[in-house]
């Protein structure tokens, strides 16, 4: 009984490294696109027309998306936040 929830626990953890993993490498790609089309904009028109800053808003954009998935979920409605709701309203006896 104790290695099958070690075992959820190991497999648990396992998983949600890999999520922050892949995260990680996603801001690592979409900081190096930000700087290629940002060196791209300077060569062409060197800032005239910022161009690029589309591309800050679409990467930064989906970083945040992904973060608060990722991050933001536990934060808002997690379990902490279940047990706590269902012990207030336990508490009050309203149903």
């Amino acid at each position: 009984m104790e290695s099958n929830i070690n075992e959820t626990k190991y497999r648990r953890a396992q998983d949600r490294v890999a999520k922050l993993k892949r995260f990680y490498g996603r801001v690592f790609r979409g900081v190096l696109a930000i700087i290629i089309t940002g060196a791209i904009n300077y060569y062409l028109n060197e800032w005239t027309h910022p161009w690029f800053l589309w591309v800050v808003f679409g990467v930064g954009l989906s970083l945040s998306l992904k973060a608060f998935r990722l991050f933001g979920t536990h934060l808002l409605f997690g379990k902490d936040w279940e047990e706590r709701k269902v012990k207030e309203l336990m508490d009050k006896d309203v149903f």
